[in-house]
Protein backbone atom coordinates (compact mmCIF):
# COMPACT_ATOMS: atom_id res chain seq x y z
CA UNK A 1 0.00 0.00 0.00
CA UNK A 2 1.30 3.44 -0.96
CA UNK A 3 0.77 6.02 1.75
CA UNK A 4 0.89 9.76 1.25
CA UNK A 5 1.25 11.77 4.45
CA UNK A 6 -0.16 15.26 4.24
CA UNK A 7 -0.40 17.86 6.99
CA UNK A 8 -3.65 19.85 6.77
CA UNK A 9 -3.01 23.36 5.44
CA UNK A 10 0.73 22.83 4.91
CA UNK A 11 0.62 22.79 1.11
CA UNK A 12 1.72 26.04 -0.54
CA UNK A 13 -0.79 28.02 -2.57
CA UNK A 14 0.06 29.61 -5.92
CA UNK A 15 -2.48 32.14 -7.16
CA UNK A 16 -2.75 33.43 -10.73
CA UNK A 17 -4.60 36.74 -10.75
CA UNK A 18 -5.79 39.38 -13.20
CA UNK A 19 -5.99 41.82 -10.28
CA UNK A 20 -2.96 43.43 -8.67
CA UNK A 21 -2.43 42.97 -4.96
CA UNK A 22 -2.08 46.72 -4.35
CA UNK A 23 -5.02 47.80 -6.53
CA UNK A 24 -8.22 47.46 -4.47
CA UNK A 25 -8.24 45.26 -1.37
CA UNK A 26 -11.07 42.82 -2.00
CA UNK A 27 -11.96 39.13 -2.22
CA UNK A 28 -8.56 37.75 -3.34
CA UNK A 29 -6.63 39.64 -0.68
CA UNK A 30 -9.05 38.68 2.09
CA UNK A 31 -9.08 34.97 1.27
CA UNK A 32 -5.36 34.65 0.60
CA UNK A 33 -4.54 36.52 3.79
CA UNK A 34 -6.55 33.88 5.64
CA UNK A 35 -4.74 31.16 3.68
CA UNK A 36 -1.37 32.62 4.66
CA UNK A 37 -1.98 31.76 8.30
CA UNK A 38 -1.23 28.09 7.48
CA UNK A 39 0.37 28.18 4.02
CA UNK A 40 2.90 30.07 1.97
CA UNK A 41 0.99 32.08 -0.63
CA UNK A 42 2.55 33.07 -3.95
CA UNK A 43 0.49 35.71 -5.78
CA UNK A 44 1.45 35.97 -9.46
CA UNK A 45 0.30 39.10 -11.26
CA UNK A 46 0.02 39.77 -14.98
CA UNK A 47 3.18 41.25 -16.58
CA UNK A 48 4.09 44.90 -16.95
CA UNK A 49 5.86 46.08 -20.09
CA UNK A 50 9.08 48.05 -19.54
CA UNK A 51 11.59 49.71 -21.86
CA UNK A 52 14.87 48.73 -20.21
CA UNK A 53 15.33 45.61 -22.31
CA UNK A 54 15.43 42.66 -19.92
CA UNK A 55 12.94 40.38 -18.19
CA UNK A 56 12.85 40.28 -14.42
CA UNK A 57 10.54 39.80 -11.45
CA UNK A 58 9.46 42.60 -9.18
CA UNK A 59 8.85 41.07 -5.77
CA UNK A 60 7.07 42.35 -2.70
CA UNK A 61 6.11 40.73 0.58
CA UNK A 62 3.05 42.59 1.92
CA UNK A 63 2.43 40.19 4.80
CA UNK A 64 4.01 37.18 6.42
CA UNK A 65 3.87 34.14 4.11
CA UNK A 66 2.68 36.19 1.11
CA UNK A 67 4.94 36.79 -1.89
CA UNK A 68 3.68 39.01 -4.72
CA UNK A 69 5.43 38.54 -8.07
CA UNK A 70 5.07 40.91 -11.03
CA UNK A 71 6.94 40.06 -14.25
CA UNK A 72 8.58 43.08 -15.88
CA UNK A 73 9.01 42.25 -19.56
CA UNK A 74 10.52 44.17 -22.49
CA UNK A 75 7.86 46.02 -24.46
CA UNK A 76 6.97 44.73 -27.89
CA UNK A 77 6.95 41.03 -26.96
CA UNK A 78 4.32 38.78 -28.48
CA UNK A 79 1.77 37.30 -26.11
CA UNK A 80 3.36 33.87 -26.56
CA UNK A 81 6.78 35.25 -25.64
CA UNK A 82 5.33 37.07 -22.62
CA UNK A 83 3.81 33.83 -21.37
CA UNK A 84 7.07 31.91 -21.85
CA UNK A 85 9.11 34.51 -19.99
CA UNK A 86 6.53 34.78 -17.19
CA UNK A 87 6.49 31.00 -16.85
CA UNK A 88 10.28 30.83 -16.66
CA UNK A 89 10.40 33.58 -14.01
CA UNK A 90 7.70 31.86 -11.96
CA UNK A 91 9.37 28.44 -12.09
CA UNK A 92 12.76 29.89 -11.21
CA UNK A 93 11.28 31.59 -8.14
CA UNK A 94 9.53 28.38 -7.11
CA UNK A 95 12.68 26.31 -7.50
CA UNK A 96 14.79 28.82 -5.59
CA UNK A 97 12.30 28.93 -2.74
CA UNK A 98 11.51 25.20 -2.76
CA UNK A 99 7.88 25.20 -3.76
CA UNK A 100 7.49 21.46 -4.21
CA UNK A 101 4.03 20.70 -2.81
CA UNK A 102 1.43 23.23 -3.88
CA UNK A 103 -2.12 23.91 -5.03
CA UNK A 104 -2.99 26.20 -7.94
CA UNK A 105 -5.64 28.88 -7.38
CA UNK A 106 -6.92 30.74 -10.44
CA UNK A 107 -8.72 34.07 -10.60
CA UNK A 108 -8.08 34.32 -14.31
CA UNK A 109 -8.30 31.31 -16.65
CA UNK A 110 -5.53 32.95 -18.71
CA UNK A 111 -3.15 32.06 -15.87
CA UNK A 112 -3.06 28.55 -17.35
CA UNK A 113 -0.71 29.87 -20.05
CA UNK A 114 2.13 30.15 -17.53
CA UNK A 115 1.41 27.06 -15.43
CA UNK A 116 1.57 24.31 -18.04
CA UNK A 117 4.75 22.85 -16.55
CA UNK A 118 3.49 22.83 -12.97
CA UNK A 119 2.17 19.78 -11.14
CA UNK A 120 -0.29 20.93 -8.46
CA UNK A 121 -1.98 18.69 -5.94
CA UNK A 122 -5.34 20.48 -6.27
CA UNK A 123 -6.58 22.98 -8.87
CA UNK A 124 -9.03 25.63 -7.63
CA UNK A 125 -10.97 28.14 -9.71
CA UNK A 126 -12.42 31.02 -7.68
CA UNK A 127 -14.70 32.74 -10.19
CA UNK A 128 -15.43 36.14 -8.68
CA UNK A 129 -16.60 37.85 -11.90
CA UNK A 130 -17.73 37.01 -15.42
CA UNK A 131 -14.52 38.41 -16.89
CA UNK A 132 -15.57 37.75 -20.48
CA UNK A 133 -18.29 40.42 -20.09
CA UNK A 134 -15.87 43.17 -19.09
CA UNK A 135 -14.84 45.92 -21.49
CA UNK A 136 -11.72 44.92 -23.41
CA UNK A 137 -11.84 41.26 -22.36
CA UNK A 138 -9.51 39.03 -24.44
CA UNK A 139 -11.27 36.99 -27.11
CA UNK A 140 -9.70 33.77 -25.90
CA UNK A 141 -11.08 34.11 -22.36
CA UNK A 142 -14.15 31.90 -22.88
CA UNK A 143 -12.15 29.05 -24.42
CA UNK A 144 -9.55 29.37 -21.68
CA UNK A 145 -12.25 29.14 -19.01
CA UNK A 146 -13.68 26.02 -20.68
CA UNK A 147 -10.24 24.39 -20.42
CA UNK A 148 -9.93 25.39 -16.79
CA UNK A 149 -13.34 23.97 -15.95
CA UNK A 150 -12.22 20.62 -17.35
CA UNK A 151 -9.07 20.66 -15.22
CA UNK A 152 -10.24 22.22 -11.94
CA UNK A 153 -10.90 19.92 -8.99
CA UNK A 154 -13.18 22.44 -7.33
CA UNK A 155 -14.80 25.72 -8.32
CA UNK A 156 -16.05 28.58 -6.16
CA UNK A 157 -18.25 31.48 -7.27
CA UNK A 158 -18.43 34.94 -5.77
CA UNK A 159 -22.21 35.15 -5.79
CA UNK A 160 -25.48 33.37 -6.48
CA UNK A 161 -25.89 34.67 -10.02
CA UNK A 162 -22.49 33.36 -11.02
CA UNK A 163 -23.28 30.06 -9.33
CA UNK A 164 -26.51 29.76 -11.31
CA UNK A 165 -24.63 30.46 -14.53
CA UNK A 166 -21.77 28.02 -13.85
CA UNK A 167 -23.29 25.16 -11.87
CA UNK A 168 -24.09 23.07 -14.94
CA UNK A 169 -20.53 23.40 -16.21
CA UNK A 170 -18.71 21.75 -13.33
CA UNK A 171 -19.51 18.84 -11.04
CA UNK A 172 -17.98 20.39 -7.91
CA UNK A 173 -18.99 24.06 -7.78
CA UNK A 174 -19.89 25.95 -4.60
CA UNK A 175 -21.29 29.43 -3.98
CA UNK A 176 -19.31 31.64 -1.59
CA UNK A 177 -20.64 35.22 -1.66
CA UNK A 178 -18.45 38.05 -0.46
CA UNK A 179 -17.92 38.28 3.28
CA UNK A 180 -16.67 41.04 5.58
CA UNK A 181 -14.13 41.90 8.21
CA UNK A 182 -16.85 43.12 10.58
CA UNK A 183 -14.51 44.52 13.22
CA UNK A 184 -12.66 46.58 10.63
CA UNK A 185 -15.77 48.32 9.32
CA UNK A 186 -17.40 48.61 12.74
CA UNK A 187 -14.80 51.29 13.47
CA UNK A 188 -16.90 53.63 11.35
CA UNK A 189 -19.52 53.60 14.09
CA UNK A 190 -17.13 54.98 16.70
CA UNK A 191 -17.80 58.56 17.73
CA UNK A 192 -14.09 59.26 18.27
CA UNK A 193 -12.99 58.36 14.74
CA UNK A 194 -11.06 61.09 12.92
CA UNK A 195 -12.51 62.57 9.74
CA UNK A 196 -10.03 62.54 6.83
CA UNK A 197 -8.86 66.02 5.90
CA UNK A 198 -10.04 65.86 2.28
CA UNK A 199 -13.56 64.89 3.36
CA UNK A 200 -13.85 67.17 6.38
CA UNK A 201 -14.17 70.25 4.14
CA UNK A 202 -17.11 68.72 2.24
CA UNK A 203 -20.45 69.85 3.76
CA UNK A 204 -23.11 67.46 5.03
CA UNK A 205 -25.23 65.57 4.20
CA UNK A 206 -23.01 63.21 2.23
CA UNK A 207 -23.70 60.12 0.13
CA UNK A 208 -20.64 58.09 -0.76
CA UNK A 209 -19.22 55.34 -2.94
CA UNK A 210 -15.91 53.51 -2.90
CA UNK A 211 -14.59 51.08 -5.46
CA UNK A 212 -13.36 51.03 -9.03
CA UNK A 213 -15.11 53.60 -11.21
CA UNK A 214 -15.31 51.84 -14.57
CA UNK A 215 -17.85 50.66 -17.18
CA UNK A 216 -19.91 49.12 -14.37
CA UNK A 217 -20.57 52.58 -12.89
CA UNK A 218 -23.66 54.47 -14.11
CA UNK A 219 -22.22 57.95 -14.66
CA UNK A 220 -25.50 59.28 -16.09
CA UNK A 221 -27.44 58.20 -13.01
CA UNK A 222 -24.89 59.91 -10.75
CA UNK A 223 -25.00 63.14 -12.76
CA UNK A 224 -28.80 63.30 -12.85
CA UNK A 225 -29.23 62.42 -9.16
CA UNK A 226 -26.67 64.99 -8.09
CA UNK A 227 -28.58 67.67 -10.01
CA UNK A 228 -31.81 66.65 -8.28
CA UNK A 229 -30.11 66.89 -4.86
CA UNK A 230 -28.02 70.09 -4.85
CA UNK A 231 -27.93 70.18 -1.04
CA UNK A 232 -26.35 66.71 -0.87
CA UNK A 233 -22.67 66.06 -1.49
CA UNK A 234 -21.66 63.00 -3.55
CA UNK A 235 -18.29 61.58 -2.48
CA UNK A 236 -16.51 59.09 -4.72
CA UNK A 237 -13.45 57.13 -3.61
CA UNK A 238 -11.46 54.85 -5.86
CA UNK A 239 -9.48 54.64 -9.08
CA UNK A 240 -10.99 55.48 -12.45
CA UNK A 241 -10.51 52.80 -15.10
CA UNK A 242 -11.67 52.52 -18.72
CA UNK A 243 -13.65 55.78 -18.48
CA UNK A 244 -12.15 58.92 -20.07
CA UNK A 245 -11.82 61.77 -17.58
CA UNK A 246 -14.00 64.01 -19.75
CA UNK A 247 -16.88 61.53 -19.38
CA UNK A 248 -16.93 61.71 -15.59
CA UNK A 249 -19.85 63.74 -14.18
CA UNK A 250 -18.72 67.12 -12.91
CA UNK A 251 -20.75 69.33 -10.62
CA UNK A 252 -20.12 71.41 -7.53
CA UNK A 253 -21.59 68.68 -5.30
CA UNK A 254 -19.64 65.76 -6.85
CA UNK A 255 -16.25 65.10 -5.28
CA UNK A 256 -13.60 62.64 -6.53
CA UNK A 257 -11.16 61.90 -3.72
CA UNK A 258 -9.07 59.26 -5.49
CA UNK A 259 -7.96 55.85 -4.27
CA UNK A 260 -7.64 55.19 -0.55
CA UNK A 261 -6.21 52.26 1.35
CA UNK A 262 -8.39 49.55 2.83
CA UNK A 263 -7.34 50.73 6.29
CA UNK A 264 -8.72 54.22 5.58
CA UNK A 265 -12.18 53.20 4.37
CA UNK A 266 -13.92 53.20 7.79
CA UNK A 267 -12.70 56.76 8.36
CA UNK A 268 -14.51 57.92 5.22
CA UNK A 269 -17.60 55.78 5.82
CA UNK A 270 -18.03 57.35 9.24
CA UNK A 271 -18.77 60.67 7.57
CA UNK A 272 -21.41 59.43 5.13
CA UNK A 273 -25.11 59.61 5.81
CA UNK A 274 -25.85 57.06 3.08
CA UNK A 275 -23.75 54.81 0.86
CA UNK A 276 -24.61 54.29 -2.79
CA UNK A 277 -24.01 51.69 -5.49
CA UNK A 278 -25.08 53.30 -8.78
CA UNK A 279 -24.13 50.36 -10.96
CA UNK A 280 -25.08 50.38 -14.61
CA UNK A 281 -27.28 47.60 -15.93
CA UNK A 282 -25.09 46.00 -18.59
CA UNK A 283 -23.22 42.79 -19.38
CA UNK A 284 -20.41 43.67 -17.00
CA UNK A 285 -22.80 43.88 -14.02
CA UNK A 286 -25.10 40.96 -14.83
CA UNK A 287 -23.34 38.57 -12.44
CA UNK A 288 -21.65 40.87 -9.92
CA UNK A 289 -22.08 40.44 -6.19
CA UNK A 290 -20.51 43.59 -4.73
CA UNK A 291 -18.30 43.10 -1.69
CA UNK A 292 -19.05 46.64 -0.64
CA UNK A 293 -22.71 45.87 0.17
CA UNK A 294 -22.06 44.05 3.47
CA UNK A 295 -19.09 46.34 4.18
CA UNK A 296 -21.29 49.45 4.02
CA UNK A 297 -23.86 47.77 6.25
CA UNK A 298 -21.27 46.58 8.76
CA UNK A 299 -20.18 50.21 9.06
CA UNK A 300 -23.75 51.12 10.02
CA UNK A 301 -24.23 52.99 6.76
CA UNK A 302 -27.58 52.59 4.92
CA UNK A 303 -27.33 51.66 1.24
CA UNK A 304 -29.07 52.58 -2.01
CA UNK A 305 -28.30 50.38 -5.01
CA UNK A 306 -29.51 49.90 -8.53
CA UNK A 307 -31.27 46.59 -9.15
CA UNK A 308 -28.23 44.34 -9.34
CA UNK A 309 -29.64 40.80 -9.11
CA UNK A 310 -27.53 39.53 -6.19
CA UNK A 311 -28.06 42.76 -4.25
CA UNK A 312 -31.83 42.61 -4.75
CA UNK A 313 -32.34 39.02 -3.66
CA UNK A 314 -29.86 39.07 -0.78
CA UNK A 315 -30.46 42.55 0.63
CA UNK A 316 -33.27 44.33 -1.20
CA UNK A 317 -35.87 41.60 -0.80
CA UNK A 318 -35.02 41.47 2.92
CA UNK A 319 -35.52 45.25 3.26
CA UNK A 320 -31.90 45.83 4.27
CA UNK A 321 -31.07 48.19 1.39
CA UNK A 322 -33.14 50.32 -0.97
CA UNK A 323 -33.27 49.53 -4.68
CA UNK A 324 -33.70 52.30 -7.25
CA UNK A 325 -32.87 52.67 -10.94
CA UNK A 326 -34.04 56.16 -11.96
CA UNK A 327 -32.72 59.50 -10.70
CA UNK A 328 -36.06 60.33 -9.05
CA UNK A 329 -36.23 56.96 -7.31
CA UNK A 330 -32.56 57.17 -6.32
CA UNK A 331 -33.19 60.57 -4.75
CA UNK A 332 -36.20 59.29 -2.79
CA UNK A 333 -34.30 56.21 -1.66
CA UNK A 334 -31.35 58.28 -0.40
CA UNK A 335 -33.68 60.47 1.62
CA UNK A 336 -35.48 57.40 3.01
CA UNK A 337 -32.24 55.65 3.99
CA UNK A 338 -30.96 58.75 5.78
CA UNK A 339 -34.10 58.75 7.92
CA UNK A 340 -33.88 55.08 8.86
CA UNK A 341 -30.17 55.11 9.67
CA UNK A 342 -30.95 55.47 13.39
CA UNK A 343 -33.86 53.03 13.31
CA UNK A 344 -33.10 50.31 15.90
CA UNK A 345 -35.26 47.76 14.05
CA UNK A 346 -33.20 48.22 10.86
CA UNK A 347 -29.94 48.14 12.83
CA UNK A 348 -30.93 44.88 14.53
CA UNK A 349 -31.94 43.33 11.19
CA UNK A 350 -28.58 44.26 9.66
CA UNK A 351 -26.64 42.83 12.59
CA UNK A 352 -28.59 39.58 12.38
CA UNK A 353 -28.13 39.31 8.60
CA UNK A 354 -24.36 39.83 8.80
CA UNK A 355 -23.60 37.63 11.79
CA UNK A 356 -22.19 34.79 9.67
CA UNK A 357 -20.44 36.98 7.06
CA UNK A 358 -16.80 36.33 7.90
CA UNK A 359 -13.81 35.89 5.59
CA UNK A 360 -12.26 33.51 8.11
CA UNK A 361 -15.37 31.34 8.10
CA UNK A 362 -15.56 31.47 4.31
CA UNK A 363 -11.92 30.44 3.98
CA UNK A 364 -12.34 27.61 6.48
CA UNK A 365 -15.27 26.23 4.47
CA UNK A 366 -13.35 26.59 1.22
CA UNK A 367 -10.33 24.82 2.63
CA UNK A 368 -12.49 21.96 3.83
CA UNK A 369 -13.68 21.44 0.25
CA UNK A 370 -10.11 21.69 -1.06
CA UNK A 371 -8.97 19.04 1.41
CA UNK A 372 -11.78 16.74 0.33
CA UNK A 373 -10.48 17.01 -3.23
CA UNK A 374 -6.97 16.26 -2.04
CA UNK A 375 -8.04 13.24 -0.03
CA UNK A 376 -10.13 11.94 -2.92
CA UNK A 377 -7.15 12.15 -5.27
CA UNK A 378 -4.92 10.44 -2.72
CA UNK A 379 -7.38 7.57 -2.44
CA UNK A 380 -7.69 7.32 -6.21
CA UNK A 381 -3.89 7.04 -6.50
CA UNK A 382 -3.50 4.61 -3.65
CA UNK A 383 -2.71 1.02 -4.55
CA UNK A 384 -3.94 -1.68 -2.20
CA UNK A 385 -1.99 -5.00 -2.20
Amino acid sequence: MNICNHSYGSTDLICLSHLRWNFVFQRPQHLLTCASLTRRVLFMEEPIEVDDGFARLEMSFPQKNISVLTPHLPSGMSKKSQNEHSEALLINFMNTNRYTSYDLWYYTPLGQEITRKLHPEVIIYDCMDELSAFLGAPEELCLSEARLLRKADVMFTGGQSLFDAKKSRHSNVHCFPSAIDAAHFARARETTISMPADQSTIPEPRVGFYGVIDERFDTELLAATAKLMPDWQFVLIGPVAKIPEEQLPRDKNIHYLGQKTYAELPDYLSGWDVAMMPFAKNKATEFISPTKTPEYLAAGCPVVSTSIRDVVRTYGDNNLVSIADTPDDFKSAIEFEKRRRSNPIWQKAVTLALKDYSWKTTWAEMETKIERCRNKKIMENTTFI
